[in-house]
Formats: structure tokens, sequence, C-alpha cells
């Protein structure tokens, strides 16, 4: 705990004037006494110049206080518990599973009902994807929200989402919820009373009354969406000004430059705690602050706004825990676990698919190897498939460590899962192409490993090479450091679904090519082993099953990928508290020999690894663990 008196004085005129208007309860004094100067330091350099600081941070401060105060005595003991055991986690018991609501099981009430199936699967972490209300027609698959308080009425409601958080922590299970916190749909209450004339709200977004300051940015800023978004700027008839618009024409930017709006974001994230929620998934959080001639991207002062907000919530609920939606470089994504303690580990998941493609692992352990030390305390959220496209985020010093040209593999790998290329068994699509032959690739795993082309060609040994290269991956994310996610259907080979197309609200985004519903006639062929879905289910399974007996997978560990002497095999040791673990992932149609005078592996796999010698003779696809 800081004492007051290690603070600085300004630090501690102010502490004194909170700690005189704070609730009469103890823990609360206690929290705002060791969280005060994480969340006062971070504002004041921020808003200190600011004529509306002070009011703010009284604002601020009360609803912190009155959010603790009303917190549920279950969530009041969940706080006390977490606040003992911070690493609860980073423990290798947890496996997240991520999917959305609507498309899993319908409502969140079909949430609930379908619960019994994620335990089965050995899930501790459930990510449910956007849940809050979001403007009607196009809303970038829900990223645009109109309310925060609300639910989107076709899933349910909050006391909905309350009583399944009551549900999954009466199962020892968790709860994630996206919070969209760099932007606002514009049908959301404060573009809305900007629009009618309101200029406080005004001032909530980033509005300009021509193009000069817009014309400026935007000759150093990327697009996003490049395709059907040409532009980071869109003009409102209603404003009769320029809105900054990053991602789509109906999401507004917001203007954190405004006090008012981090006090109002603040209370949505407290909102979101009271409703039960363990973890809030920051989504866009590298875009929230803007500065003339960068890319608007991953400013100094992003770090003070999440620093600050995770002060707030620690004093408020510190059960809840952020999780940061930044897919930048390694090195600049780290700095992200410096506020929060869950990132997304987007190299691993690229990686895995690199090497799967071109059955070489030096690029992999190359970029692991170079990768910034995790902080204390964080952990990375390790992922083979997700809702979004893949990024091939290939670095030009990486590549050329190793002998290769980053511009060049990452347009091979655009081709391969695009299955434009001779040789390729994947079944993607180019998201976004770029004229230099890059781009980005959507799919499901099953897809991109495969299994259509397999199933088409009715060939058993492809099918059995399909689901080989999905538990492969999976085998690595499952015990390479952090906080595993499934992505939903990837147990069952849930595949790609081609009938978005035919849907005019989906049709212009390839990326709900990986955004199925659910089929739950395939889940239930999961107990028959000679089915796809019973191979796949009982793989996965037994590797959650594994992990979960092996302490040393802890996220606390350190992992140091070595060379295995053999160019398809990756391999990686992890070690804690004395305890050892070694994995070897074969990235191979055919078998690989690695010289191993370890213990015999000890972990499911798709064939067990034989003996020869001094050496381990893996299979087709084949993955070890040992110890």
């Amino acid at each position: 705990m800081q004492n007051v008196f290690e603070m600085s004085k300004g630090t501690r005129d102010a502490f004194g004037r909170a700690l005189a208007t704070a609730p009469d309860d103890e823990a609360f004094r206690v929290r705002l006494e060791r969280h005060f100067a994480a969340l006062y330091e971070p504002l004041d350099r921020l808003y200190g110049d600011h004529p509306a600081f002070a009011e703010q941070l009284a604002a601020v401060l009360g609803q912190i206080a009155a959010t603790h105060m009303a917190r549920a005595p279950a969530l009041r003991a969940l706080d006390h518990e977490r606040e003992i055991t911070p690493d609860w986690f980073q423990r290798q018991r947890h496996t997240g599973y991520i999917c959305y609501a609507d498309r899993f099981a319908g409502t969140i009430a079909g949430v609930r009902e379908r619960l019994p199936y994620l335990r089965e699967l050995g899930i501790t972490y459930l990510h449910l994807m956007p849940l809050l209300r979001s403007r009607p027609g196009e809303n970038d698959g829900g990223y645009a929200v109109a309310d925060y308080r609300e639910i989107e009425p076709a899933l349910g409601t909050m006391d909905d989402l309350r009583v399944l958080a009551a549900d999954l922590r009466a199962h020892g299970m968790s709860l994630c919820v996206d919070l969209v916190i760099n932007h606002t749909a514009r049908e959301h209450e404060w573009a809305q009373r900007a629009m009618a004339g309101d200029e406080r709200f005004r001032d909530h977004y980033l509005t300009f009354a021509d193009r000069t300051e817009p014309d400026a940015y935007e000759r150093t800023l990327p697009l996003v969406f490049p395709d059907f978004k040409p532009t980071n700027f869109t003009w409102s008839d209603e404003l009769g000004r320029w809105v900054w618009t990053t991602f789509n024409d109906f999401q507004w930017d917001l203007n954190y430059a405004n006090p008012a709006v981090f006090a109002g974001m603040l209370g949505n994230m407290l909102a979101l705690a009271d409703a039960g929620v363990d973890v809030l998934r920051l989504d866009a959080v590298p875009f929230m602050w803007k500065r003339l001639g960068t890319d608007c991207q991953n400013q100094p002062e992003v770090h003070d706004l999440l620093a600050a907000y995770r002060a707030a919530v620690r004093i408020a609920a510190p059960a809840v825990i952020f999780k940061a939606e930044a897919i930048v470089s390694p090195d600049v994504l780290v700095n992200y676990l410096g506020e929060c303690e869950l990132a997304y580990h987007n190299s691993l998941m690229v990686l895995l698919w690199s090497s799967l493609a071109s059955r070489r692992t030096a690029l992999m352990a190359q970029t692991l190897s170079a990768m910034p030390t995790t902080p204390a305390g964080k952990a990375w959220i390790t992922y083979l498939r997700c809702h979004d496209d893949i990024g091939w985020a290939i670095t030009d010093d990486n590549a050329a460590a190793v002998g290769e040209d980053a511009h060049e593999h990452r347009k091979f790998l655009v081709r391969y899962f695009s299955g434009d290329f001779w040789e390729s068994f994947a079944r993607g699509a180019v998201f976004q192409p770029e004229f230099n032959g890059e781009g980005r690739t959507s799919g499901m795993a099953a897809s991109l490993a495969g299994l259509d082309v397999a199933l088409e060609s009715r060939d058993p040994a492809a099918i059995d090479l399909a689901i080989r290269r999905v538990l492969l991956l999976y085998s690595v994310v499952l015990s390479y450091g952090g906080l595993p996610l499934v992505y939903m259907g990837d147990e069952i080979g849930l595949r790609n679904d081609t009938g978005y197309a035919e849907d005019p609200r989906t049709a212009g985004d390839n990326r709900w090519l990986h955004r199925p519903r659910m089929d739950w006639d395939a889940a239930g062929r999961r107990h028959d082993p000679a089915s796809v879905e019973g191979r796949l289910f009982a793989g996965l399974q037994a590797l959650v099953a594994a992990r979960r007996e092996r302490p040393v997978l802890h996220a606390a560990g350190t992992v140091e990928p070595f060379d295995t002497g053999n160019p398809h095999v990756f391999g990686y040791r992890r070690e804690l508290d004395g305890r050892q673990f070694t994995a070897l992932a074969s990235f191979s149609e055919v078998e690989q020999a690695v010289r191993s005078e370890a213990h015999e592996p000890a972990a499911p796999a798709c064939r067990p690894p034989r003996r020869a010698g001094n050496y381990l003779v893996l299979a087709p696809y084949g993955y070890a663990w040992i110890g």
C-alpha cells in the first residue's frame, strides 16, 4: 500500500479532499489510499489545466464510492477473495471460450442453458461478444453501441446478465464482456444531444467546421477499412461539421481530451461491474487519443487513461480486471500489460498459421524469442481464431533474421489461406486485399486447416490430417503461456458459413464467414469417437484437462523457445518454481524426429510419439508435452 506521506504534495492535498467526502467504510478507505495516486496523477496530467477538472474529479470519486457501497454481498466477497489471490486469472485451471450469445444459444438465457456443455469441455472463462444495445441495422457486429446500460433487446436484459454472471460464479467460471471505449454509435444519447445543438455533448466527440484539420490529420492516418471506409472523417448534416469516424461513418470517435468523457465511460464500466462482469474487454484502446502528425494510435495519453480507469475500478470493484484489445506490434503491445491484466497475443496466433502454411518454425521461434518479457502479474490471451480477420503481422526485422522477405511471406500467406496456392489445403477468403498482393484473411479454424477440402473429397486420410492440424495448433495455444481461448465451434470442427453472402446486412463483410451459428446437431455427435466432432471434442477436452493438471502452465512461469534441430518442429520450455515443462509441435504432414533423452511424453496427442533410440518420432502434425 502506498503511504499517504509518499504522495506528492498536490496528490496528498487532493487525497485529503477525497477522504473527507469518502463513505465511512474501512475497505473503501483502504483501497482509496492504496490506489488514489494511480487514479489522480494520470488524470492531473491529462486534465489538470481543464476548467472542469475539479468538477469531473468529484463526479468520478462519487461514482467510485457509490459503486463500492452498492456492491452485492457476493461481489464484495469476490472483491476480497481476488485481492488476496490477484493471480486468479493466471492459473492453469482456466481455459476460456469466446462466442456471440445469439449465435451460440439465441439469448443470454439460452447461454445459461448451455453452460453444462461448456463445463463438459472444461471451460472456466466465458467471453460473450458484444451484448450492449447497438444501433439498428448495420452496427459493425455489435460494436456500434447506442446504450451502454442496456442489453440488446433480442438477447435479454441487464437482469438476465446478472443471473448469468451469478450462475457462472457458482460454478467457478468468469464472465468477460466487451466495452467499446473508443467510439459510440451516432444513435447514442451523447451524439443525439450533440446533434440537437447541445454544445456540451458536441465536445464529447471530435468534430471540425471544415476540412482543414481533418486533411492535416489524414496525411499520417492509416485506414482501418480502406475498401469501404476510405476516410477517417464523416460529414454530419445535423451537426454541420465533420466528425472523426475511424471505423465506420456511424461510429463516432470520443474526445478523451474532455474529462466529462472519461467520467461518462467510467460510469459504463462500473455499471457492468455492478452486473457481475469479471473481465472488461476494452475495445479499440490504441485509438483513444489523437495527435497531429502521428498515426493517432498508442499515444502516451492512452496509457494515462487506462491507468486512471484501472485505479478507479480497483477502488470500486477490485474483482474486475481489464483485457486490452490492441492488435499492434509486440514491442508496443506489451505496454498495454502495464495497465491491463490481459492482452491478446496476436503474434502467436499469426505465427501458428504461418508455420502451418510454410511447414517451417524458424520465424515463429525467432519472433517469440524477441518478445519483451511479460510484466509480473499479467498474462497473454492465447488464441487461434476470433471474430475478426487475421492480419499478417510479420515484421521485416524478424523475417530478415531467418532469411525471409516479410512482404513476400505475407503475400504467400494471403494466397495460401484463400486456397490460391497450388498445394493449399485451406479455404479462407481475403479480407481488405491490397494492391501489392497483401491483405488479411477470414475463415474458421477448421476450414483454414483443410477440413472443408478433406470432407468434399471424402478422403479419410485428409480428414485425419485436418483434425490433427487443429489439435496441433490448440496444443500450443493451451500450453505456451497465458489464458487460452477456444473460439466457438472449433471444438467440433465448425466450418465457414458461406450463407453470410445471401444476407444484405452482412454480404459486404466476409468476416461473417467465420461467425457462424452453433450447430447443436453437430455438437450432439461429440461423443461419437468415429466422427469428426467426436475426435476434435475429445482431443481438445483432453488437452484442457492435461493443462489443468500442470501448475507449471500458470501464466507467471517463464517460456523460452529452443532449437529442436528440426526445422519443422517447434519446441519451447516453461519453468515455474522449479517445475519444468517441454513441448514439441510438428508442423509437418510426415513423421519428424527430434533428439530427446527426456522422459516419455505424458500428455494427450493425436498419436503418442514413439521412441527411436535417443529420438522422439512425432506423428504427422504430432505434439508432445513432457513434464
